[in-house]
């Protein structure tokens, strides 16, 4: 067990390094894939619909591709910070476009949770569900603004 924590710990360091910023919400994406996909697994009893291994690796694959779509983002904050270092600008934040679209994704994978809480029947808080379109909504509001402001420099 002790060699597990400590390799755990050094794969959180070097993740916490490398991503900065970005590391809480990769985090929580991850953890809310997980979440997502459990619920899910348990609200197809409730929704009378068929588990199997096709359908199970589609979402699993449906995850990894959020993951990576988190990595496009993150690709294309270092392209414009490259870009704006060549033309003399100083961006003065990294990872933004990864991080609004790792919290899009996180506020999608919440709102997917609630609705399989909802299906399988447990009491669901109305807010609960505002709250997650609310930031999905404010993280598509914040893309559209900083694409704006970065075009107009």
């Amino acid at each position: 067990m002790k060699k597990f924590k400590e390799v755990f710990i050094a794969v959180g360091t070097l993740l916490s390094s490398r991503l900065g910023i970005l590391y809480v919400p990769v985090l929580v994406l991850v953890c809310c894939n997980i979440i997502d996909y459990i619920t899910g697994l348990c609200a197809a009893k409730y929704r009378e619909e068929s588990v199997n291994s096709y359908k199970s690796v589609k979402g699993i694959a449906k995850k990894i591709c959020m993951w990576l779509l988190v990595a496009v983002g993150a690709m294309l904050d270092w392209l414009l910070n490259f870009a704006a270092d060549t033309a003399g600008i100083s961006v003065g934040f990294n990872f933004i476009v990864a991080s609004i679209a790792a919290v899009w994704l996180i506020a999608n994978e919440l709102i997917s949770v609630l609705e399989n809480i909802k299906d399988i029947g447990a009491p669901l808080p109305p807010f609960l569900m505002k709250i997650a379109e609310n930031v999905r909504s404010q993280a598509e509001k914040k893309a559209d603004v900083d694409s704006k402001e970065r075009s107009d420099k």
